[in-house]
């Protein structure tokens, strides 16, 4: 560890160096743990999760081509297109993610960029799913200053986009917008002063020094995301990545605790992937200071651990869901 002052991991800093970043994903196992979780604990109860529900407002026919998704148009994955949800529709979803103990509500719409016509329909959904009591958040695609300013006076509390990958590993997963484009709409939602979540996808087919990578980048953005999803890749069949060799689990671990670490005031999200995870994985990956999860049988269009089986293993684990932030 001769890069590192093991006093300094837990300082919120934007300076890291890759060399840096490198040094703490390859810790001895049980350091990193030990670090990550020495960390969680300084800066949140480590026996809270937050408790986020995403739904589909729109879905599939995307024109991107993201290599993973199965709502691009490219790909044939069998899935149906659906147009934008009525208003009244996702109160209903909202109010009964509400009741089952979920605190932010997050909407997801498969567009390149929305439309005026969409934006304004999505900014009412907004306003009606805020005056529930819940937390809102939004991922629409690449947006303007201007849509990001909207959203704000709309009542969004967070803006989704993620940057998937390490910038030299993102063009093998995606072509049909830049890594530039990516942190471009980052800029215009900080600047329009929404709450950034923004992480990536592990298991794509890219090395561990892509994962570091990743993290860096994050890592070094002018103000730490608020909330940083990690997410394994669910392989679907008709997308490009389907067959691919599962991720090591433990390198989704080192992941979350690297995460950790560098995002030490970050809410860390284990996100996509968890139907595929044991129970034991889950709860290391608590351990290395995850605290967030995404709860209901689906995430999008892709199968997620129901509400039973979240609430058994919190059990299990003396976890129970973080109270609603106070606004």
């Amino acid at each position: 560890m001769t890069l590192l002052d093991p006093n300094r991991l837990g300082d919120v800093r934007n300076d890291w160096t890759l060399e840096e970043a490198r040094a703490v994903f390859e810790l001895p196992f049980n350091d990193l743990l030990f670090h990550a979780q020495r960390v969680h604990r300084a800066n949140f109860d480590p026996n809270k999760v937050q408790v986020s529900t995403l739904i589909s407002i729109k879905t599939g026919a995307c024109p991107e081509d993201c290599a993973y998704c199965p709502q691009s148009v490219r790909y044939d994955t069998g899935l149906e297109r659906e147009e934008l949800m009525e208003i009244c529709e996702v109160v209903e979803r909202a109010r009964a993610a509400k009741a089952n103990g979920a605190t932010r509500f997050c909407m997801g719409a498969a567009y390149r960029n929305p439309k005026p016509n969409q934006l304004a329909k999505i900014k009412a959904m907004v306003g009606e799913v805020r005056a529930l009591g819940l937390e809102t958040c939004a991922t629409l695609g690449m947006l303007t200053p201007q849509q990001a300013t909207e959203l704000k006076e709309a009542g969004l509390d967070y803006y989704n986009h993620n940057l998937d990958t390490s910038e030299k590993f993102y063009g093998e997963i995606i072509t049909t917008r830049t890594y530039q484009d990516r942190l471009d709409t980052l800029q215009a939602v900080r600047d329009a002063g929404l709450n950034v979540c923004c992480g990536g996808i592990l298991g794509m087919g890219e090395s561990s020094q892509d994962r570091v990578a990743l993290l860096h980048t994050l890592a070094t953005l002018p103000q730490h995301p608020e909330s940083v999803p990690i997410n394994q890749l669910v392989q679907v069949e008709g997308t490009p990545l389907h067959g691919l060799p599962p991720l090591d689990p433990l390198e989704l671990v080192r992941a979350i605790a690297t995460a950790r670490l560098l995002m030490p005031k970050s809410y860390v999200r284990l996100s996509a992937g968890r139907t595929g995870m044991s129970d034991s994985v889950q709860a290391l990956c608590f351990l290395a200071g995850a605290n967030s999860i995404f709860y209901g049988e689906k995430l999008l269009t892709t199968p997620n651990p129901g509400e039973s089986h979240d609430l058994a293993l919190f059990a299990r684990l003396g976890l129970t869901p973080e109270n609603a932030v106070a606004r």
